[in-house]
């Protein structure tokens, strides 16, 4: 006979593993309903630049843990801006430290996105999956590194995708930051490239080009990067089967 105490408590932690997904996405439906999207603009920059820049000459480092908090509640909750946020970390802080601070921030809010979507999702989707989708988790398990490392690496995946996909492929949550702090690296220090310069851009009456990192002279040598991250996966498939 089943306890009617076991089964109550098994569906209650059953409905408990979807509380902190449930709660980033209430956050970024709190974002556009709230309006706080109209906040996520060059304009809005360019009319409190001065304070932002005297908040950064007064308060310091204080001032760029605020900014990586910042930035990885963005990144956890999906809120669509971080191109504009990134390039405004290198017109507060420099390319330089502004690359640094988006990495920090970016790489905590996506691991907490990560460990969310697991949490809630991954057993779920794993216990329904086909032979096809088991293959595919067993491949990606075995390269994670270097899969991730392309996929955070090429500039055609949205960043909460990337965030997503390894949590219900199973990859370890050491991995998983690994990949992500190194993968987005160079993507990141190109946008703070072309923060540096953007007071001058404003004083022109312009605004930043978002799709300045799919220029040649920046894009090439990311792509560069990607190939060199899969050629280990290719390796190791060739020979793989040229030993079988």
């Amino acid at each position: 006979m089943t306890d009617p105490s076991s089964e109550s408590a098994k569906k209650g932690g059953s409905i408990g593993r979807f509380v902190p997904i449930l709660i980033l996405v209430a956050g970024l439906a709190a974002f556009f309903l709230l309006g706080w999207h109209k906040y996520v603009s060059f304009d809005v920059l360019k009319e409190n630049r001065a304070n932002l820049l005297d908040l950064v000459a007064q308060y310091g480092i204080l001032a760029g843990l605020g900014f990586m908090a910042v930035y990885a509640l963005v990144a956890a909750f999906s809120i669509p801006g971080g191109a504009i946020l990134t390039i405004t970390a290198g017109f507060l802080f420099g390319p330089f430290i502004g690359t640094c601070y988006v990495v920090v921030g970016a790489t905590l809010g996506a691991c907490a996105l990560f460990l969310a979507a697991r949490y809630a999702f991954a057993d779920l989707l794993r216990a329904k999956a086909g032979a096809a989708i088991q293959k595919m988790e067993a491949g990606f398990k075995e390269n994670a590194l270097n899969y991730l490392l392309v996929l955070r690496l090429v500039p055609l995946f949205p960043f909460f995708v990337v965030n997503l996909v390894p949590a219900f492929l199973g990859v370890p949550l050491r991995v998983y930051v690994i990949g992500t702090f190194i993968g987005i690296i160079p993507g990141t220090f190109v946008y703070s490239l072309v923060g540096n310069g953007l007071g001058a851009i404003f004083d022109r009456g312009e605004v930043p080009d978002l799709g300045t990192i799919f220029q040649p002279q920046f894009l090439a040598p990311i792509l560069g990067l990607a190939v060199l991250a899969v050629i280990p996966v290719i390796y190791k498939k060739l020979k793989a089967r040229k030993e079988g």
